[in-house]
């Protein structure tokens, strides 16, 4: 449960604000929603409070679990798979959609090492482009920290 002017994050979309908690009348019932801002477009969300587990809503992550992102961040240790770039970018769509910050991390992980070798797809660039931006939006807040120095850490783990 989420209460007026809390942080939380929307799958997909990145850090918003709960503006407010709302009750509308839908289909002649009366239900809750979370009225909800999202930060970095302004893009307002209505969500039904009794089905927000499941269209991902959750906390803002806390600061012990940063670290277990920033490992996800540094891994090197695995095996980029030979798929075409759009089973590949279905692949991390579905990742991205998830709103789990670690599946994102891994998204941006994964994306980086391979631009490394080849040239990366428009599609790609933009969901890699996606994934650092949510990532940096969860972190700075989660660390209480500037968004620049957070996208610096995150881009000086990759050079």
């Amino acid at each position: 449960m989420f209460v007026e002017g809390e942080m939380a994050v929307y799958p997909a979309h990145g850090v918003g604000v709960i503006e407010s908690i709302e009750t509308k009348t839908v289909a002649g019932m009366d239900q809750s929603f979370y009225m909800m801002r999202i930060i970095d477009n302004d893009m307002k969300i209505m969500i039904p409070t009794a089905s927000s587990d499941n269209v991902g809503l959750r906390a803002i992550i806390d600061q012990t679990e940063v670290e277990a992102v920033l490992d996800i961040l540094r891994e090197r240790d695995m095996e980029l798979g030979s798929q075409t770039w759009n089973r590949r970018y279905r692949d991390y769509m579905e990742k991205i959609k998830t709103g789990s910050v670690y599946e994102v991390a891994v998204v941006l992980r994964d994306l980086f090492l391979l631009s490394v070798d080849k040239d990366l797809s428009y599609g790609e660039r933009k969901m890699k482009d996606t994934a650092k931006n949510l990532l940096v939006k969860e972190l700075s807040i989660a660390r209480d920290m500037d968004e620049g120095k957070t996208a610096r850490q995150i881009e000086q783990l990759f050079s």
